[in-house]
């Protein structure tokens, strides 16, 4: 069987789960999460911070215990067994290539509105190109992309907290902000912070993965909370939860609001550069796991093939890419975002059970992660919008349903 190179470090790992979670949920998650609970934002960010946390160690645990391309779907199909790793690899698949076409769109629509779907495809194609071409350059240009987003996040946060249109009351969590809302926010805001996948589905080519592994995921998740809840605070505080649950742009609309319009431009170009790096780390985590499924014959074995000169999955990140770029020109970017939340919860929820099966031996984490992990991810599916819950539902079934037969006719 041919393998990956290990060539990832600390810093780039946490760079590449950076460049997952700072990307563009940032930029457009806040407006539904506020229409969703109102005031009580900023209570679904914390929500979904602890489900991601959990789900953070959990995945840590096993990434360092098993570090082989393909993230929950090893973790399912080593601890829990053969169906339940594909059940996982499949949410992911399926939830995240929707997720790389809102991405792809999400881009279109800042760089050139009226053509968002022509200038996703040609995003799709760009960055399958560098993918295609080895894991340290696409490490390299994310690292690229990270530092700029976070330069233009913190003039975000700057211009709101100095611009003296701040009110400190728009921060108070009033009656109107409803439990169901308050999770429904967090399941939409949890879409943003699920990029640290991205590390452990890297596990092949990171160096000493045993360490590294567990290191790069709690800090580039710890980075991703304490930039998400200084830029929440700031639009909320500036915008209130009723002015920001009706902005289609509302870091622009927050800083236009502060009396900053000079940043509005650099703040459409932040948004398409979050949302670039974004695709580009999702791209190379599906590609993985279509790796690894491949290899064990769940997807067409063709896909399983390392490109001699620059030892990347090739077929595998080509399919995607196809893909990807069949949706882009196709799809609308809110269907795509709920349905990749029901997937990448499904996902955690496997590979939360499958630590609750370590032992102390394996690096097992305190019995209370799991648990609250997979509580956590359910409660956040079946608390998203009723149309996201019952196609994601129906894909899952229809994956376990071609699981099933497949086995049947393997029996046969």
């Amino acid at each position: 069987m041919q393998t990956l190179q290990r060539r990832l470090g600390v810093f780039d790992a946490v760079v590449i789960g950076l460049g997952s979670m700072i990307g563009a949920g940032i930029f457009a998650a806040l407006a539904p999460a506020a229409r969703a609970a109102g005031s009580g934002l900023l209570v679904g960010l914390a929500v979904a911070a602890v489900v991601a946390f959990c789900n953070a160690t959990s995945s840590a645990r096993l990434a360092a215990r098993y570090p082989q391309s393909g993230g929950t779907y090893v973790y399912g199909r080593e601890r829990l067994g053969p169906f339940w790793g594909y059940l996982a690899g499949w949410g992911f698949v399926v939830g995240k290539t929707a997720s790389c076409a809102a991405m792809a769109l999400t881009v279109g629509s800042y760089v050139w509105p009226g053509q968002e779907h022509a200038v996703a495809v040609a995003a799709v194609v760009a960055l399958t190109a560098v993918n295609y071409a080895g894991v340290q350059k696409a490490a390299w240009l994310t690292r690229l992309i990270v530092a700029v987003v976070l330069a233009v996040l913190a003039a975000v946060v700057t211009s709101c907290l100095t611009g003296g249109t701040a009110v400190a009351t728009h921060l108070a969590v009033s009656a109107d902000a409803g439990i169901s809302g308050v999770l429904q926010a967090a399941g939409l805001l949890f879409f943003a912070f699920a990029g640290y996948a991205r590390i452990a589905t890297l596990g092949e080519e990171v160096r000493d993965p045993g360490r590294t592994i567990p290191r790069a995921i709690p800090l580039a998740l710890g980075i991703t909370l304490a930039v998400y809840a200084a830029v929440a605070v700031a639009v909320l505080a500036v915008l209130g939860p009723d002015r920001l649950a009706h902005s289609t742009a509302p870091l622009a609309v927050a800083v236009r609001a502060a009396a900053t319009p000079a940043l509005v431009p650099v703040v459409r170009v932040g948004a398409a550069v979050a949302a670039l790096g974004s695709l580009l780390a999702l791209i190379l985590g599906v590609s993985r796991t279509t790796l690894a499924m491949a290899r064990d014959r769940h997807l067409p074995s063709a896909l399983a093939a390392v490109h001699p000169r620059f030892q990347v999955p090739h077929r595998a990140e080509l399919a995607v890419g196809a893909v990807v770029a069949v949706l882009a020109a196709t799809v609308d970017v809110r269907g795509a975002i709920g349905f990749s939340s029901f997937g990448v919860l499904a996902y955690y929820a496997v590979a939360n059970a499958a630590a609750w099966t370590l032992t102390p031996a394996e690096g097992r984490p305190p019995r209370i992660i799991p648990v609250l992990g997979a509580a956590g991810c359910l409660t956040l599916a079946i608390a998203l919008p009723a149309a996201s819950v019952i196609w994601g539902a129906l894909v899952l079934a229809l994956g376990a349903a071609a699981y099933g037969l497949r086995r049947g006719v393997g029996r046969s």
